[in-house]
């Protein structure tokens, strides 16, 4: 059964930005034998309110103050809603946040800075063994 993975990136190539910095975001779909392919780029605009929540939070320090805030407090939520009918997302950082906004929409977060490509395979090849009961690594 195919699914779709949202990456976070800057340049199309690696995986570079955090998830409340993200104007858009690359939305991959990945087939049954595992390969994938871009499917689409999706803007990630946010209401105003949200915008202005975001803000706020990181304005009053709760940007990597250590108190789980993290960026994007008013806007992620949002944000998570613009992308859920992916299974997993891929960002250099994903906020505390914005990760438990994930979890209750089954979805599947994962903090990495490499390549796109090199993302893609791991989660992929994850996803495979989980969905086949398979051990990872094998």
């Amino acid at each position: 059964m195919a699914y779709k993975i949202a990456v976070v990136s800057g340049d199309g190539v690696n995986v570079d930005l955090h998830f409340g910095a993200a104007e858009s975001i690359d939305i991959y779909e990945v087939q049954d034998d595992g390969s994938f392919y871009l499917l689409e780029k999706r803007e990630m605009k946010v209401p105003e309110e949200g915008l202005a929540a975001a803000d706020t939070a990181c304005a009053s320090g709760g940007c990597g103050n250590g108190n789980g805030g993290g960026c994007g407090n008013g806007g992620g939520s949002a944000k998570v809603s613009l992308i859920s009918d992916v299974r997993a997302v891929v960002a250099a950082k994903i906020g505390f946040n914005v990760t438990k906004a994930l979890e209750k929409k089954a979805i599947a977060s994962f903090d990495v800075e490499c390549s796109v490509q090199e993302a893609l395979e791991k989660i992929t090849k994850y996803f495979y063994s989980v969905d086949n009961h398979v051990r990872f690594g094998k």
